[in-house]
């Protein structure tokens, strides 16, 4: 903490800090009800926000706006209440959202009054009901920190170069999801040939050798045990020696595709009942097979909503668009890359993003830490 302090302590250099409750340095006012059907009927250029993170909580655009210029909004209800954005141009807000505009702009800097919130108002929501709520004359309450403007933007810069950072990592993670749909989609595969073919024409099934062992029984060791996700414990013996294809064949990430559905696995290794195991003739091949796994919609192989599983009957009964063995070697070669890229654990992207949010948000605390709010 001491650092932190003197950190902030060197960029006010001596400089006062103010403290005002929100409703004393930007009035607030909240959006209106626009319904799916008025987003349909009246298409256009400017977006309309809701209580929604993903897309920016953007849910559509319209031939009109009820705000233009520079504000903060957040989510008033919900599991997102809290949520803070900055917002600037012509936009529409429903009526889950609430929008704050600064009275001075000399004295408050959006950017600042943004990252401030985007820390304090989850402090100030209400959860009572089982409906997180943070309305508008909870969040006026709220106190803002106001050091001089300059130290504001000299914040602001900082924390805009890391959002920055992380934005371009998860950007270039997009790519490599867009040229893995794009290289393995049909249109582009018929520009260089491709047979349809089943995995029990191109691979060997070695489910029937597969021997699940209770966690009590195992015996630990350093050999790889693997279920339908992957890795779950490490043993003393094993029952497959090679490169092998491991494909889910129950459990709900079948359906939830949080994690891959198909994985290689290569060297001495056990499997269990809850993954398939095939066995190819060639590397671009295997890898071929994974990276189409892991993009096609598997929804309609899937029996069972409580307990999804595919079965070994419908995972054969799935088919793949195989080209030329020269064909997958280039497809596999470029997907390989880029999932180096970004899977792998070391060098890979999403360690970069992990670390870039994680900077960012030391960084946001650390030139955020006001003392003297009481």
């Amino acid at each position: 903490m001491k650092n932190n302090r003197t950190f902030l302590e060197k960029l006010l250099d001596g400089a006062e800090v103010k403290w005002k409750p929100l409703i004393k340095v930007a009035s607030l006012t909240r959006g209106r009800v626009i319904s799916k059907e008025y987003l349909a009927n009246n298409l256009g250029d400017y977006p309309v926000y809701s209580s929604q993170t993903v897309n920016n909580g953007e849910i559509g655009k319209i031939n009109s706006f009820d705000f233009d210029g520079e504000f903060v909004s957040w989510t008033t209800d919900g599991a997102n209440a809290g949520t803070v954005f900055y917002r600037s141009g012509k936009f529409s807000i429903t009526n889950v959202c609430g929008l704050i505009k600064i009275q001075n702009n000399l004295e408050l800097n959006y950017k600042f009054l943004f990252y401030w919130l985007s820390i304090e108002a989850k402090n100030h929501v209400y959860s009572g009901m089982g409906n997180p709520k943070l309305m508008s004359h909870q969040m006026e309450k709220i106190l803002i920190p106001i050091p001089p403007l300059s130290v504001q933007t000299e914040i602001v810069k900082i924390l805009d170069a890391l959002t920055a950072l992380t934005s371009e990592l998860t950007l270039r993670r997009k790519q490599y999801e867009y040229y893995r749909e794009k290289l393995l989609s049909e249109e582009e595969l018929e520009k260089v040939g491709f047979e349809w073919k089943t995995l029990d024409q191109i691979s060997e099934n070695l489910d029937s050798k597969r021997k699940p062992i209770t966690s009590g029984l195992r015996t630990s060791g350093k050999i790889p045990y693997y279920g339908a996700s992957g890795i779950v414990d490490y043993v003393k013996d094993y029952i497959f020696d090679g490169d092998f294809l491991l494909i889910s064949e129950d459990g709900a990430n079948l359906l939830a595709r949080n994690t891959p559905i198909a994985f290689s696995a290569s060297g001495k290794i056990w499997v269990n009942n809850h993954a398939h195991i095939l066995k190819f003739e060639t590397y671009e091949e295997r890898r071929f097979i994974e990276f189409y796994l892991n993009k096609i919609d598997l929804t309609p192989y899937i029996s069972g909503a409580a307990q999804p599983k595919l079965n070994k009957k419908n995972l054969n009964s799935i088919k793949f668009p195989i080209p030329s063995i020269p064909e997958q070697q280039r497809i596999v070669s470029i997907l390989d890359k880029f999932e180096t890229l970004t899977n792998s654990i070391t060098e890979g992207l999403p360690l970069a993003i992990e670390q870039s949010h994680k900077q960012y948000e030391y960084y946001r605390e650390l030139l955020l830490s006001f003392n003297g709010s009481n």
